[in-house]
């Protein structure tokens, strides 16, 4: 699942619910914004590792902690600030790693 932030319309809470519960809690993610303009989640990838082509990224998620999977989404605030971390800095992020948001 992604989220590709050039369409108007596509940055929806709904689709950030979406894109939160096709991730696995049982491993590392990140989510990711690529230069193009791709809202993603990388899973195992995280950190500064492969970050070539990455405009911005939030924070590290650790396995387990319950920020991503059906639980995640099911959590409205928390969706919310994962859509406003997006809204706010695509297209152009004040930094290329985002932990306060």
């Amino acid at each position: 699942m992604q989220i590709d932030l050039n369409k108007p319309d596509a940055l929806t809470l709904d689709a950030v619910r979406q894109l939160l519960a096709s991730a696995s809690d049982s491993v590392h993610t990140q989510l990711r914004v690529s230069k193009a303009g791709i809202a993603y989640i990388s899973s195992g990838i995280v950190g500064g590792a492969q970050i070539e082509g990455v405009l911005f990224r939030l924070e590290t998620w650790a396995a387990g902690s319950g920020y991503v999977g059906e639980v995640a989404a099911s959590d409205q605030a928390w969706v919310t600030q994962v859509f406003n971390a997006l809204k706010q800095n695509w297209p152009k992020p004040a930094f290329d790693y985002i932990d306060i948001y």
